[in-house]
């Protein structure tokens, strides 16, 4: 089967005022200048919490103690999940770390999180608000440091 590629054409004035054809490229393919300064450093730093915290909660699930063994009982969990929800937990965090792979670090992340309140709402645990809080700093960071994230979410109207 024959494969067609559409090829869209942008059309301008030259510096010698002739026409002049090129192709277009898309919106996004675009966007290849990076964050900057304050933004990036401030995008790197708020991007650093949640992995770190969701790597220290995964190591102590796989660790096992009492404590967390406890925690699972009262949210209703069998104990037997507890190791797989730890390296669940790091493997999100670690793609989010990565980044070629961080956008989809972000999506797991939030399914993640989402979860996580999900369970804490259904037992009255005001920590529900912890993870809503690391969900939003997971797109915050990524917000503030990728250029493609800001064109896909805009938070100014355009002019």
């Amino acid at each position: 089967m024959r494969e067609e590629s559409r090829l869209s054409l942008h059309c301008f004035e030259s510096e010698q005022g002739d026409n002049v054809l090129e192709p277009a490229k898309p919106a996004i393919a675009q966007l290849k200048v990076p964050a900057r300064g304050k933004m990036l450093w401030a995008g790197r730093i708020i991007s650093a919490i949640p992995p770190l915290l969701l790597v220290f909660s995964g190591v102590m699930k796989i660790l096992k103690p009492p404590s967390v063994v406890e925690g699972f009982a009262k949210y209703g969990y069998p104990e037997t999940q507890v190791i797989g929800l730890g390296i669940l937990e790091i493997a999100c965090a670690f793609v989010y770390l990565v980044p070629r792979t961080r956008v989809l670090g972000a999506i797991l992340l939030t399914a993640y999180l989402g979860g996580a309140t999900a369970s804490n709402v259904r037992v009255g645990d005001p920590a529900a608000i912890v993870t809503v809080v690391l969900g939003v700093l997971v797109w915050l960071g990524l917000y503030l440091r990728d250029q493609r994230v800001r064109a896909l979410l805009p938070l100014t109207p355009d002019e």
